[in-house]
């Protein structure tokens, strides 16, 4: 083991946050149960905001970035864990209160880890990660509420060439939905066609304001981008459908009325992949692991060096990033 090994640091600068390679070493990291040799992390939008500075994402520093990791236990305090068990991290406040996965080692708590499903490689959970984990709890609520089925009716995925759009896209076409995608790059289009799209929608079309009330649609949507688009999207669903909410990428405010939730049922289901319940992820990977195809996971993703996070950072929140990007921590 090295004494001294690589990170991506955020620290403030003049009073803003600014991020940057950094060698710790294992007296540096926080003093918790299981101490993991970090495989792969990713390249999620809230990474993006933290390590560019366009959000103040991490809420204390110094502090280590990457909200997801996979990897191997080195060591472990906890009877839950031993030496060469092979994890997943997801949430829990990593790069935001906690240390995250831009670090050759880290240490964690035992409740925060779960067990790699076995259908998975380490480089293949990372090509899911918390974006696919989040699409996995969106489609199970979706599910839950009880009112998608696989008939003619559409679902809508938001933000569909992202990471949860993919991977959402990937898990409704597996189970049988009639899927349609909404994005503003055309020549995705073939991209989410493989990966189970059979219809397309122009982002530009929800993104501009509507009625409260329009033709309805949508027996349920996974939305990733909020504002407008998520106005859109409720007041387009059909009576007692619902609305899996997970992201803000067009922004915070939701400009709409409570109309669609009080003359025709229409749920808006939060989804928050941070602190969800550990059972809750548990069935998200069983989801995931039963119905997305590895060779869709091939599709979804590409795997960059640890060295070009800085520059992916900065794509990832200028919207130039297709699908997922799997980081290598340790070759």
């Amino acid at each position: 083991m090295s004494d001294t090994f690589q990170a991506m640091v955020i620290d403030m600068a003049d009073g803003k946050p600014q991020a940057g390679f950094r060698q710790l070493s294992l007296s540096d990291l926080p003093d918790h149960d299981v101490l993991v040799e970090v495989h792969y992390s990713t390249v999620n939008y809230k990474d993006g905001l933290a390590l560019t500075g366009k959000g103040r994402i991490a809420r204390r520093t110094p502090m280590v970035g990457g909200i997801d990791l996979a990897g191997i236990v080195v060591e472990s305090r906890s009877d839950k864990w031993a030496p060469g068990d092979k994890v997943i991290v997801n949430g829990w406040g990593l790069s935001e209160t906690e240390w995250g996965g831009y670090s050759r080692f880290q240490r964690l708590k035992a409740e925060w880890l779960i067990a790699l499903p076995e259908t998975f490689s380490l480089s293949q959970a990372m090509a899911i990660g918390t974006a696919g984990y989040t699409a996995a709890l969106c489609v199970n609520a979706l599910e839950d509420w009880g009112t998608v089925t696989n008939d003619d009716r559409e679902i809508l995925v938001t933000g569909a060439a992202g990471g949860v759009g993919s991977v959402a896209i990937s898990l409704l076409a597996d189970k049988g939905y009639k899927v349609t995608a909404s994005t503003g790059r055309p020549e995705t289009w073939d991209y989410l066609g493989s990966l189970g799209a059979s219809a397309f929608v122009d982002r530009a079309s929800l993104s501009e304001k509507g009625g409260p009330l329009q033709k309805e649609r949508w027996a349920g949507v996974i939305d990733s981008v909020g504002s407008t688009t998520l106005a859109n999207a409720l007041s387009q669903t059909v009576y007692g459908g619902a609305v899996a909410a997970c992201g803000l990428a067009a922004g915070a405010d939701l400009p709409a009325t409570v109309l669609p939730h009080i003359l025709r049922g229409v749920a808006l289901l939060g989804i928050d992949s941070v602190m969800a319940p550990m059972p809750k992820r548990i069935r998200a990977w069983q989801t995931l692991a039963e119905h997305l195809k590895a060779e869709r996971i091939g599709t979804l993703a590409r795997i960059e060096p640890f060295s070009q996070l800085p520059s992916l950072a900065q794509d990832i929140v200028q919207g130039k990033i297709r699908g997922r990007v799997v980081v290598e921590i340790a070759p």
